[in-house]
């Protein structure tokens, strides 16, 4: 039986792990390109938000290369993520593809249809335990990866020839990925930040902080929101993400309480639950704010209804807070040139913001004498 799944960020490599381990053959889903988001959008309802067109994309492209199963994540609450899979596994069967899909919702919307789900992908022949070992070694790499890619972006805006960062963080990935034992998946914990903390930087650098808020999939998936984590860091910015794929399978699953500061943050703006990562946006957005962050970055999809019910209420947070927030939408025309000319515009704001901030508190100390 031949595997695939959709492409997000470095989480394939996780996912690649498991799925191997457990026997089965992996087609690994190509990297998104436009060609991918092209099929997503020839065979997708108009007005679909750019993640349903490019998964959908994607299953075409494992489809044809010989995918038997898919496996793929659902969701819960007022969001159509949640009708992703149904309408996803319709608009396939109607163009003739013979497959099979699974959808991986959270366990607690219903733990017998997740049971079954697991049963049909774990070999009847492996006995529970064995198959606990081989998800937590793919737990751990995927926790590595997300690691490796938060101290990528400590070290980039610091980093003396521009692009070392990436080029390095490139090579701890791959260290990762080769990793086959859990003590070789620990040693590449290791031997990834060896790698990346080996990038010559000029530590007397003061960046810009600025925080990523937004709707997971074009937050995490760097082709989707142009790189912009690499680009603002490369740029002389301090980039901090609001969610990666472990803390959000982590609050989702079994810590569910852990993100109840942000809900606490968003309260005074937004207590009731808008699907997707809506309430988050704002939450996170304070949280930024507390944290004295220069300016946020909201990357939505287009017609994204959390991120739209967000974006209405953030112009009151920057009002409270003083907190420049830059909102970009994603569909298909979205251009590298555009999103450049919005961030060195931003930058440069942020920059001005902090300029004026410093000759204020100079003022205010001379006057004091």
């Amino acid at each position: 039986m031949k595997v695939s799944f959709p492409f997000m960020g470095t989480s394939h490599i996780g996912f690649k792990h498991l799925i191997q381990n457990l026997g089965h053959e992996v087609l690994m889903p190509p990297n998104p390109t436009k060609r991918t988001l092209t099929y997503g959008a020839r065979y997708s309802p108009e007005f679909a938000c750019i993640p349903f067109k490019m998964l959908l994309g994607t299953y075409i492209e494992v489809l044809e290369m010989g995918a038997d199963l898919l496996i793929s994540s659902g969701g819960i609450g007022p969001c159509r993520a949640g009708l992703y899979g149904l309408l996803h596994e319709k608009i396939l069967q109607d163009l003739r593809y013979d497959f099979t899909l699974i959808i991986l919702d959270p366990p607690l919307a219903d733990v017998k249809v997740f049971l079954n789900n697991i049963k049909t992908i774990k070999p009847r022949k492996m006995r529970w335990t064995e198959f606990g070992v081989h998800v937590k070694t793919a737990w751990k790499k995927l926790r590595i990866l997300d690691k490796l890619e938060m101290l990528a972006s400590e070290i980039r805006p610091y980093e003396i020839t521009r692009g070392d960062t990436s080029n390095a963080f490139r090579k701890a990935i791959h260290v990762v990925d080769s990793a086959e034992t859990g003590e070789e998946v620990v040693r590449s914990e290791g031997e990834g930040e060896e790698i990346l903390r080996s990038v010559p930087t000029d530590a007397e650098r003061i960046p810009l902080k600025v925080g990523i808020v937004g709707e997971i999939y074009v937050v995490i998936e760097p082709f989707m929101n142009m790189d912009i984590e690499r680009r603002l860091g490369e740029m002389g910015v301090a980039v901090h993400r609001s969610t990666y794929i472990t803390t959000y399978t982590q609050y989702t699953i079994w810590d569910r309480k852990g993100e109840d500061h942000i809900k606490k943050a968003a309260e005074p703006y937004l207590r009731q639950l808008v699907g997707g990562h809506g309430i988050h946006s704002v939450g996170e957005t304070v949280l930024y704010a507390q944290q004295g962050f220069d300016g946020v970055i909201q990357i939505a999809p287009f017609t994204c209804i959390p991120e739209i019910v967000a974006r209405s209420i953030i112009p009151k947070i920057t009002e409270d807070w003083e907190i420049p927030v830059l909102t970009i939408n994603i569909d298909e025309q979205t251009g590298e040139s555009g999103i450049q000319t919005r961030l060195e515009a931003f930058i440069d704001l942020l920059k001005e913001k902090r300029k004026l901030m410093g000759e204020e508190k100079t003022n205010a100390l001379l006057s004091g004498c």
